[in-house]
């Protein structure tokens, strides 16, 4: 698919001083800065409660006395809840608000936090992971979204990345947190308490996002959804200043005007299109192996000889290579733009797996397994991780972003809760060769690296610097 109409759209909002020219006079960067960090916060719970499973899984596992099924469900049941809570937020961020969403979002944090540190058994463990999910997957589109919606276009790409930054931001802080926890008694305390307070660590970033998200506004798109101009147009002039303001609130009108109110919209001709490339994209961010690395760290290099300490201080440095990567990717996102760091990035990662699956079925040592995978996070952190979802949050119609965000990111929860619940069962279960089943998951991973850049290379359009609804024009034209 041609990315020709987007140029020519590009250089034309950028010759008439609009979103891809210079910052428009009267904005406030500061001020948009600082409601997607406010916004972000949800990205980073969304970290912090994910990985958090990382560091607990092993002593869990001992606690619950788990099978490898057992184990894996523990680790991807919250996947689940995400699922659900990604399609519900959709739905619920159209109807009732993009501000209201993460709202209930962090009161779901907050109340999982406590549930997963006191569970009496798996079932009760189980529940609160969900509850936990919900949240997530709450926030997993409706923060990126909310960025997306009060940033220029100019900048956009850098600031829903700041987004991705939070998410491994919460990562590496969770895994300092179970590595300090871990530290505060021998194996059988961990195995009975420490794990506990690893989850209730949760509740700290749930309270400050709660607090926070009450001095931040509706987004601009959503009031102008709901007939309120003028609400509308102070948040626009606040970002872009005055002059740029009006015409801005002129464009998204006249987008939300032509644009129809069901989801099923988006299976017409034009739009079918959007959807099937924003589910494939979600999927294949989760498909390429991602959280095997995020979730079992400890467990794989453990395995390898390491002991508890070592092996959680190594997620630690697998934590720093994602969050340091992730910084390069925001400040190149919008100078390189999309799709040469998807390809990129990608490309590093289809081979750095290869490398993992070589290394697993020849047994060898640490070094060359820690290096590998941190050349596999650093070009995940650098594209397919931030990048995914700076597009998810640009391409869907604004009247039905939130549905038709939801029903992708949905498909990437399934596709995240299908790879965490067969790693395991796959690693542990010599249904092939007995010399090549360690390094079956990462080859298949890798494999699908490789749709990735074809899918890139060849349907993905180019949206570096694209007002919102030049992208939705593209793609209806």
């Amino acid at each position: 698919m041609s990315d020709s109409r987007l140029n020519g759209s590009a250089a034309s909002a950028g010759a008439n001083g609009g979103p891809g020219g210079a910052a428009p006079a009267g904005g406030s960067l500061l001020y948009v800065t600082l409601v997607s960090l406010v916004a972000a916060l949800g990205g980073l719970l969304f970290g912090y409660d994910t990985a958090v499973i990382s560091g607990a899984i092993t002593f869990l596992e001992v606690h619950f006395q788990l099978s490898a099924a057992q184990t894996g469900w523990a680790a991807s049941c919250t996947l689940l809840g995400c699922g659900l809570g990604a399609w519900l937020a959709g739905t619920s961020s159209d109807r009732w608000g993009r501000k209201k969403v993460l709202l209930v979002s962090a009161v779901l944090f907050f109340v999982s936090a406590l549930g997963t540190a006191l569970p009496a058994n798996l079932s009760q463990f189980v529940i609160f992971r969900l509850l936990c999910g919900l949240a997530v997957g709450a926030a997993s589109i409706t923060s990126p979204m909310y960025i997306a919606e009060v940033s220029p276009a100019r900048i956009r790409g850098r600031m829903v990345s700041v987004n991705q930054f939070a998410i491994v931001s919460g990562m590496l802080l969770v895994y300092f947190a179970n590595y300090f926890i871990a530290r505060q008694g021998d194996q059988a305390w961990n195995q009975a308490t420490g794990w506990r307070w690893m989850f209730a660590s949760e509740a700290v970033p749930a309270v400050l996002f709660l607090v926070c998200l009450l001095f931040v506004p509706e987004t601009p798109r959503f009031l102008l959804t709901k007939a309120r101009p003028q609400e509308a147009l102070r948040i626009l002039e606040r970002v872009n200043g005055p002059a740029a303001a009006r015409v801005e609130l002129g464009e998204i009108t006249n987008a939300i005007a032509h644009e129809g109110a069901a989801l099923s919209d988006l299976f017409k001709p034009g739009a079918r299109a959007v959807l099937l490339i924003g589910v494939a994209l979600a999927v294949l961010q989760q498909v390429t192996g991602i959280n095997v690395f995020l979730y079992y760290a400890p467990d794989i290099f453990k395995k390898l000889g390491a002991h508890t300490d070592a092996a959680l201080l190594q997620t630690v440095v697998v934590g720093a290579v994602n969050l340091l990567f992730t910084i390069i990717a925001i400040w190149t996102v919008d100078r390189l733009g999309r799709k040469p760091l998807m390809i990129l990035g990608s490309a590093g990662m289809g081979v750095c797996l290869v490398a993992i699956g070589l290394a697993a079925c020849w047994q060898k040592t640490q070094f060359w397994v820690l290096a590998f995978i941190l050349g596999y996070i650093a070009s995940f952190a650098l594209a397919v991780g931030p990048v995914t979802w700076v597009i998810l949050s640009e391409i869907f119609p604004t009247r039905i972003r939130g549905r038709s965000m939801a029903l992708a990111t949905v498909c990437l929860w399934a596709a995240n809760f299908i790879v965490s619940q067969t790693f395991p069962m796959m690693d542990q279960n010599p249904w092939l060769l007995a010399s090549f089943h360690h390094g079956f998951p990462f080859f298949l991973y890798a494999g699908f690296c490789a749709l990735t850049i074809a899918l890139v290379w060849r349907w993905v359009p180019e949206t570096k610097g694209q007002s919102l609804e030049s992208i939705e024009r593209y793609w209806l034209a």
